[in-house]
């Protein structure tokens, strides 16, 4: 393999470009987790312990979200929404299902956490949406964030949905760029398979990190839960 491929590839324009498509990935998946995990939380909150209409609003939420394709969602909001740009839209489809799962994980947080939390709680004069602020949530997230990690993991390899609608996030720049470096040199396969293999590097660096952080936290909560018991 020639060193002029990697030349006409990695130049500081092209890498610049194909950042700066990382950098819209990077802050679209957390801005992502960020909204599901504050909907997400709500909407298990109301499944649990809301069994009249928001329960049941919930629970039709979650399971048509949960049940559906993701892309499905991502086209409906990029072609139907009337505001935004097609990145915002994007990204509300992307959070309207990550916040359907994200509530599930929440909810078997809030199902392994005891009874008597409550009672005991009760007997110290809180109320119910104290006893939820102060010692049950806390103890919920606590025991869910490796599934929280690695649903951000997941939200970052969602984001690639975004290509097929010419939103220029990573692996959109970074496909894109064949069509830039074109117009300088011809495109081979080779060039194919250097630019494919850096963009799966980079997810790999990114997604094995932290997926290396969800196996930690795991161990650490196991011995939590160890130490509990």
């Amino acid at each position: 393999m020639s060193a002029q491929i990697f030349k006409d590839i990695f130049t500081p324009v092209n890498l610049r470009f194909i950042f700066w498509g990382l950098r819209t990935t990077l802050l679209v998946s957390l801005s992502t987790v960020f909204l599901s995990v504050i909907l997400g939380t709500f909407l298990a909150l109301c499944r649990n312990y809301e069994k009249r209409l928001l329960g049941r609003i919930a629970s039709v939420y979650i399971e048509i979200f949960r049940s559906t394709p993701l892309l499905l969602w991502i086209l409906i909001c990029v072609f139907m929404l009337p505001f935004g740009t097609y990145l915002i839209r994007g990204s509300l489809g992307l959070t309207l299902y990550t916040s359907s799962v994200i509530a599930e994980i929440v909810r078997g947080g809030l199902n392994s956490i005891a009874k008597g939390q409550f009672e005991a709680a009760r007997s110290q004069g809180f109320s119910f949406f104290q006893s939820l602020c102060y010692i049950v949530l806390p103890q919920c997230f606590a025991r869910i964030v490796p599934s929280l990690m690695s649903q951000i993991i997941t939200t970052i390899k969602d984001t690639s949905f975004f290509a097929q609608f010419a939103i220029a996030e990573f692996f959109f720049n970074t496909k894109n760029l064949m069509g830039v470096i074109s117009r300088n040199t011809p495109i081979t396969s080779a060039h194919v398979f250097v630019l494919y293999c850096f963009i799966a590097l980079i997810y790999f660096v990114i997604n094995f990190s932290l997926s290396c952080v969800v196996r930690k936290l795991a161990r650490g909560d196991q011995s939590v839960m160890l130490y509990e018991e």
